[in-house]
């Protein structure tokens, strides 16, 4: 499975959004996109499939924005892949092509690789990312001048 941009975009919002949301307030897409180095328009497209998803909630205006629509541990990385990249629908079969047992094997292979990897996507949560992120800036040696 290959991380797009549209996925790592949206993931990188999702952690900005869940580590400031302990300060109560819905953030703007531009403010995560000026603090990510974030193209706005695109993160904005990424938000309307995340708040279709269910996954974000915003709010209008002057003090409006985003905010995450469920707890930190409700949502895996699947939603947010399903949410950004689709239903996961993979390429059918041509139903007109001739069923040999080559194209059974391959399919049922395939089929299984996704199964697998949608299994591994539903154990982890944002808040896994989060708590990684976090145990991550702990570690890292801070400079003074």
């Amino acid at each position: 499975m290959e991380l797009s941009s549209r996925l790592e975009y949206a993931l990188v919002a999702l952690l900005e959004i869940a580590d400031r949301q302990a300060q109560g307030k819905p953030l703007k897409v531009n403010e995560i996109a000026a603090s990510q180095s974030l193209p706005e328009r695109y993160l904005d497209q990424i938000f309307t499939s995340l708040k279709r998803q269910g996954i974000l909630s915003s709010q209008r205006g002057m003090k409006g924005g985003y905010s995450l629509a469920k707890e930190l541990w409700q949502i895996t990385l699947l939603d947010v892949v399903i949410a950004i990249e689709g239903g996961g629908d993979r390429k059918k079969v041509d139903p007109t092509a001739p069923n040999t047992l080559e194209k059974t094997v391959i399919v049922q292979t395939f089929a299984g690789i996704k199964e697998s990897v949608d299994e591994i996507l539903i154990s982890y949560t944002l808040q896994d990312l989060a708590k990684t992120l976090e145990t991550q800036r702990q570690s890292s040696p801070m400079y003074y001048i």
